[in-house]
């Protein structure tokens, strides 16, 4: 009988994963500060990140802040490669993997400690698998839970493991600053701050009644969890996604509405194909919006109807855009984006009568099986032609 000291689960995570496939395949830019994307930094070396550049950062002030940094266009396809790769190697570690986006996953390596070894011991295999087979670096946290496993990686970045042993889950995870709790973003952040709050620890001091009452029933339960290292949610293999979308970065400049319409049909039009290769339909359709004050908003509309028809969701989209035209105006949009959500598989809607086939599902399909056989470019709308579809980033598998 073996027992083991160490928790079950693996954090993977690509260190700068964008700027890192750039510095290894061409190696004049490795040790340099390296930005990827022109108008918004898609990502960012560490080098670079060193000196305060940050992902979704206009351009303009990362120069200015690393006026020497080697500036790249993104090349989509190479780490959609890259990524593929990568998880290849995670499914030859083991069959129990959790992808969370194309350059980070849970591993849950609990049964395979007879043939494989410890946790910490297949991690480092792991690490080194991915350097010589991708060669990227890869950064690992171990843990008993997901939610320590993936504050572990983040503190052990860049090219780093760390191990979180059961009995000193607390010692290392209440130091932490708040923001490490998942779920803790700026909104909260600021709520918790305001009040004095700055650490994990202080957060685990509070009676859940009082982190109830201020931050709210499901956020307040959820703190208080986490704070005391409690989750218990597995690792869940070939889990589909709750949601799908897609969003757009503008820039500063100005946008008419007629441009700001041009960008929603795109990607909704992008949105609605993928839902249908999923085999799933939608209810819900959410606007999600960033303004030139770094604020943020969002609408959403549910159907009466799950649907995966493009016209059907693109007029929900048009309505929740044109309801928040005055704050497009007033604060200027730097950022658009359309989800999906209430997601449903394709053959589990009851069907209404009067059993009418859908207006415009015969266009859709038709569409589709131009663009998988000849590429999405193959064929678009009138209305986008000479349009910039903008950068197809890639994604895991809907």
């Amino acid at each position: 009988m073996f027992v083991s000291t160490e928790g079950p689960i693996l954090h993977a995570d690509l260190d700068a994963f964008y700027a890192s496939v750039e510095q290894r395949d061409d190696p004049r830019l490795r040790g340099r500060p390296v930005i990827v994307g022109g108008g918004v930094v898609l990502a960012a070396s560490y080098e670079a990140k060193r000196l305060g550049v940050r992902t979704a950062m206009g351009g303009a002030q990362a120069l200015r802040l690393c006026p020497h940094a080697v500036v790249v266009p993104p090349r989509m396809a190479a780490y959609s490669a890259a990524s593929k790769a990568v998880f290849e190697v995670f499914r030859d570690t083991t069959p129990v993997v959790e992808g969370l986006s194309i350059d980070e996953a849970f591993l849950d390596v609990g049964g395979l400690r007879r043939i494989a070894g410890s946790p910490s011991e297949i991690a480092r295999r792991l690490r080194a698998e991915v350097l010589a087979r991708v060669g990227l670096p890869i950064t690992v946290g171990v843990a008993r839970t997901k939610f320590l496993a993936k504050v572990a990686s983040a503190v052990a970045k860049p090219d780093g493991l760390l191990v979180v042993p059961p009995e000193g889950e607390l010692e290392f995870l209440h130091p932490l600053p708040v923001e490490r709790l998942w779920g803790v973003g700026k909104v909260t952040s600021e709520k918790l701050r305001s009040r004095g709050i700055r650490t994990v620890r202080q957060v685990a001091e509070l009676p859940e009644v009082d982190l109830v009452s201020m931050l709210g029933r499901g956020a307040g339960h959820h703190l208080h969890a986490l704070s005391h290292g409690l989750d218990p949610r597995p690792v869940q293999a070939g889990r589909r996604r709750r949601s799908m979308g897609s969003q757009r970065a503008l820039g500063r400049r100005r946008r008419s509405m007629a441009e700001l319409d041009e960008l929603l049909v795109s990607i909704v039009d992008r949105l609605a194909r993928r839902l249908r290769s999923a085999s799933r339909l939608t209810r819900t359709v959410v606007l999600r919006m960033r303004f030139a004050d770094f604020t943020r908003a969002t609408r959403s509309r549910t159907l009466v109807e799950a649907t995966d028809h493009t016209e059907t969701l693109l007029a929900a989209a048009r309505k929740l855009l044109v309801e928040a035209q005055s704050l497009v105006y007033d604060r200027g949009l730097t950022l658009l984006g359309i989800s999906f959500s209430n997601l449903t598989p394709h053959g589990s809607v009851q069907l209404v009568l009067p059993f009418e086939i859908e207006d415009g599902v015969a266009v859709d399909t038709a569409v589709d099986g131009i663009r998988d056989r000849f590429g999405s470019a193959a064929i678009t709308r009138g209305s986008l032609l000479g349009h910039d579809p903008g950068i197809s980033v890639p994604l895991l598998p809907d």
